[in-house]
């Protein structure tokens, strides 16, 4: 008898290979297979209930300023907003690393064996992700300084991309997503904000430039627009949105065919545009009553630091309003 019949005499039939092993993949499944599932299930139920939470938190918050009667988010509210997205997107990025090493653990890979491989990998990727680095700096001083939260009116200058205009509909550490008056939203990395005008920081500012014609007697005019001042206050709708009374700067251009006037207003962050609209109609009809008549070709015209963008602003949060 010969060695290779020896050997096939001594091997298990095939039958009992395959029993072999399915039984082995049984084991692996009701032992390390089911604690890995378990762990991505658990994992997912995790980042889901987080992700309830933040949003059950931001709802409140929400729903608080909704039956309230301000007219604006304070500043608390729209940095707590801000900070609960921030701490759900930190909370879920933690939870997916502790199951990535668990299911490491599971499957008796070394973790020792892995340390020169992402050394490698990581200086490969660290040229690629210094872009991603840089959002999340930003990002986190974003929320650490206060430079704007959700609702915010903000004006957004990222270099040589341009500028957006708009209301913050979300902050997180990687990005800021801005909606404009046209509906359009604008996602930006953080790390591409160079300069942050917030329009809606605490409180704002409505100018108003009247043009007049030069023959006008300033002396009536400002009688006028003095008790414009005085009445703005006594307006139930304007009075909601000025913080204290309008004030007459006096002339402050002349030109050939036209002096130019100007009254200013501190208002509730993101109500100077809708407060000078206003404010504009008292003024106009004011002059008319009183016979002063503005020149041929100008109106009042309302201006502020930044120009105004067209349209609405988002429903439910505070903005410029058509």
């Amino acid at each position: 008898m010969t060695t290779t019949d020896i050997a096939t005499l001594a091997a298990p039939p095939l039958g009992q290979q395959w029993s072999d092993l399915w039984r082995e993949i049984g084991e692996w499944i009701l032992t390390r297979g089911l604690r890995i599932a378990l762990l991505l299930i658990g994992g997912l139920l995790a980042a889901r209930f987080i992700t309830w939470a933040a949003k059950r938190i931001t709802g409140r918050i929400d729903a608080g300023f909704q039956k309230s009667d301000a007219l604006v988010r304070s500043e608390s509210a729209k940095h707590q907003q801000a900070v609960a997205s921030v701490i759900s997107y930190l909370a879920i990025t933690l939870l997916a690393v502790i199951v990535a090493v668990q299911v490491t653990h599971t499957l008796a890979i070394p973790i020792g064996s892995l340390v020169a491989p992402a050394a490698v990998l990581g200086a490969a990727l660290g040229f690629g992700a210094q872009r991603l680095v840089q959002d999340l700096l930003a990002g986190f001083f974003v929320i650490a300084e206060k430079q704007y939260g959700f609702g915010d009116l903000v004006q957004l200058t990222m270099g040589t991309s341009g500028t957006a205009l708009g209301t913050v509909e979300e902050v997180t550490l990687r990005v800021t997503k801005v909606r404009t008056s046209d509906g359009e939203l604008y996602t930006i990395p953080n790390g591409q904000i160079i300069k942050t005008l917030n329009l809606s920081k605490e409180w704002a500012r409505t100018v108003i430039d009247i043009p007049l014609p030069p023959r006008a007697d300033l002396a009536v005019v400002h009688r006028v627009l003095n008790e414009v001042c005085e009445a703005a206050l006594d307006d139930r709708e304007l009075s909601t949105l000025l913080l204290d009374k309008p004030q007459l700067m006096g002339v402050e251009s002349i030109e050939v065919d036209t002096v130019n006037l100007r009254m200013v207003a501190r208002t509730l962050p993101g109500m100077q545009f809708e407060a000078g609209r206003r404010l504009r109609l008292l003024v106009v009809d004011a002059l008319n009553r009183a016979g002063i008549a503005t020149t041929p070709d100008s109106a009042p015209t309302v201006a502020t630091l930044t120009p105004e963008p067209t349209g609405g602003g988002v429903p439910g949060v505070q903005g410029p309003v058509s």
